[in-house]
């Protein structure tokens, strides 16, 4: 049988809800810099899908990996976090 990979899953910060069914979220990480060993804070955009609109601007989501569903389009909405006070 063969063992299928897991999906990646991440948790970030939504930072734009302007698009019908579509969220940017904003992933940032902590890394410890190759050679010199600070720690480095690396930050990346990711499109994600949101079938019902729910998230909104600030949201903290959870995001999966998906089959591609746009040029942009990789990840959808798993869950929605916590809400932006």
């Amino acid at each position: 049988m063969a063992d299928r990979k897991a999906r990646k899953v991440r948790t970030g910060t939504v930072v734009s809800d302007a698009r019908d069914k579509t969220i940017a979220v904003e992933i940032t990480e902590r890394v410890r810099h190759v050679r010199y060993g600070k720690t480095v804070l690396r930050r990346k955009r990711l499109h994600a899908h949101d079938e019902g609109n729910e998230a909104r601007m600030g949201d903290t989501v959870e995001i999966m990996e998906t089959r591609p569903l746009s040029r942009t389009k990789r990840w959808r909405v798993t869950q929605i976090v916590e809400r932006a006070r």
